[in-house]
C-alpha cells in the first residue's frame, strides 16, 4: 500500500469513527428522553459542569500566579456583578469578566 493511500484510508476510518461517536449519544438519548433521570440531568449537569470548570480555573490561576491573586478575585467579582446586573445574561458576564481579567493582567500582571 502506498503512503498516500494509507493516509487516505486512515483519515476515512478516523472520520467514520468520529461521526459514529458523535451520533451515538443522540441515538441513545432519543429513547431515554422521557425518563425523569435524564430530564434532571439535563437541568443540573450544565450548571454543575460550569461550576467545576470555574472552580478549577479559579484555583488554578491563584496557584499559578500567587502574586496577582487580586486580579483573579477582582475579575470574578466583576463577572458575578455583571451577571446579576444584566439579569443573568451569561454571555455578557463572561465577556466583561474575561475582558476585565485580560486588561488587569496586561497592566498589572
Amino acid at each position: 500500500m502506498t503512503q498516500t493511500i494509507y493516509f487516505i484510508v486512515a483519515i476515512a476510518i478516523a472520520g467514520a469513527i468520529t461521526v459514529l461517536l458523535r451520533a451515538l449519544p443522540f441515538a441513545i438519548l432519543s429513547k431515554l428522553r422521557k425518563a425523569t433521570f435524564v430530564k434532571k440531568l439535563g437541568q443540573w449537569m450544565p450548571v454543575g459542569i460550569m461550576l467545576i470548570l470555574a472552580a478549577v480555573t479559579f484555583f488554578g490561576e491563584l496557584t499559578a500566579r500567587p502574586a496577582t491573586w487580586w486580579i483573579t478575585v477582582a475579575s470574578l467579582a466583576v463577572t458575578i456583578a455583571v451577571h446579576y446586573l444584566t439579569k443573568r445574561k451569561t454571555m455578557w458576564s463572561v465577556l466583561v469578566g474575561t475582558a476585565c481579567y485580560v486588561t488587569l493582567l496586561a497592566f498589572f500582571g
